[in-house]
């Protein structure tokens, strides 16, 4: 078996660097707040004042300790999008966040990468999954060709594809709802919300992408 994952010094150090990184990104923010106070075209002065009215030790305290934790919240963002592919001889399976897709090896006839999405396609062109990572696209081909999988340099039914649009007369009104529904996730940046309402269309046999915020989808055969 093949597993594609993250480095340790990428999985465990996030824990350290993104908290360190927010600590002092808020602790400079506080010293240079007494200059922003004079400039009175800088939005937002009643908090820079607020700022500068706080006793120390405390006001740098409270900027280290709420930096750090905002860094904690980034890493957490961070630790949930990394993915962990597990390629072997009998199964695929993709771990992210909670989740896990598992695919018995006569389910997958190929696999590529789109950008930065894993894509896994069944014998009859289906999607399996298409989840999105920061894996090495060529750790990925050299896993899944070593274990004996067929590895597309491009999506075979690219030419498929079409941008979906509202109420898109091919597509049954509870898919055309849920595009909806994705479109909003997508423009407030809630690209877990995005991911799961990808799946559920998954599920009834249209498959979809994004292309510069716009969705693309094709229909199973």
């Amino acid at each position: 078996m093949t597993t594609v994952q993250e480095t340790a010094a990428v999985r465990y150090g996030i824990w350290v660097f993104c908290p360190v990184l927010g600590a002092a990104a808020v602790w400079g923010l506080k010293l240079a707040a007494g200059w922003i106070t004079t400039l009175e075209w800088f939005p937002f002065q009643g908090v820079f004042e607020l700022i500068t009215d706080i006793p120390e030790p405390w006001a740098t305290t409270a900027a280290v300790a709420l930096g750090a934790i905002a860094g904690g919240v980034l890493a957490l963002m961070w630790a949930a999008e990394m993915m962990s592919v597990e390629v072997s001889h009998d199964r695929v399976t993709l771990r992210k966040d909670d989740k896990t897709f598992d695919f018995g090896r006569n389910e997958v006839e190929s696999v590529f990468a789109e950008g930065k999405q894993l894509v896994l396609l069944s014998p009859s062109g289906a999607e399996l999954a298409r989840e999105t990572s920061d894996l090495s696209k060529n750790r990925l081909a050299e896993a899944f060709r070593s274990q004996g999988y067929r590895w597309c340099d491009a999506d075979p039914f690219a030419n498929e594809f079409r941008m979906w649009v509202e109420h898109a007369p091919e597509l049954p009104a509870d898919v055309n709802a849920l595009f909806t529904a994705r479109r909003k996730a997508i423009s407030k940046y809630e690209n877990e919300e995005a991911a799961e309402l990808a799946r559920e269309i998954r599920k009834r046999g249209v498959y979809v992408k994004d292309q510069k915020k716009r969705q693309y989808y094709r229909c199973e055969r």
